[in-house]
């Protein structure tokens, strides 16, 4: 399931989205692997970020700055796709956790394309296996 987001993140700027997993009772768990994409919503791979590698944890924080947020001339909204492996003592092991986050870049006519600069947004979490929202940036 694919949620979008009601911010939006600011071009060339900073955008950290935290991935929080759950198991099918709710209660958090750590992914024995954790891995995500960044795409347009064509399906297009983004500034090589295709199959990044997480430190499995209940939550990671995905950073998105610089090149991931270039606006490109496009109004395809972006996507981050997150997957994950967690051990269930009821279902068995190696069960695949699948979510992506949709959110659109704004582009900022006066921000030239060296420049990078800090912002700031939250949004609600996105499902009940893996939720993700947008942190504070730095």
């Amino acid at each position: 399931m694919t949620i979008q987001l009601s911010l939006h993140a600011k071009e060339r700027s900073t955008y950290i989205i935290t991935a929080s997993f759950t198991d099918e009772d709710g209660t958090a768990v750590v992914p024995t692997s954790v891995k995500w994409s960044l795409t347009d919503s064509a399906g297009n791979i983004i500034n090589s970020r295709a199959e990044e590698v997480e430190t499995p944890a209940s939550s990671v924080a995905i950073v998105l700055s610089g090149k991931d947020l270039e606006h490109g001339g496009d109004d395809l909204p972006r996507v981050v796709t997150v997957k994950a492996l967690y051990d269930s003592a009821t279902y068995g092991n190696d069960l695949p956790l699948r979510d992506a986050i949709e959110f659109v870049i704004d582009n900022l006519i006066a921000v030239p394309s060296s420049s990078q600069s800090p912002s700031s947004s939250l949004s609600p979490s996105v499902s009940p296996s893996i939720s993700a929202s947008p942190s504070p940036s730095p």
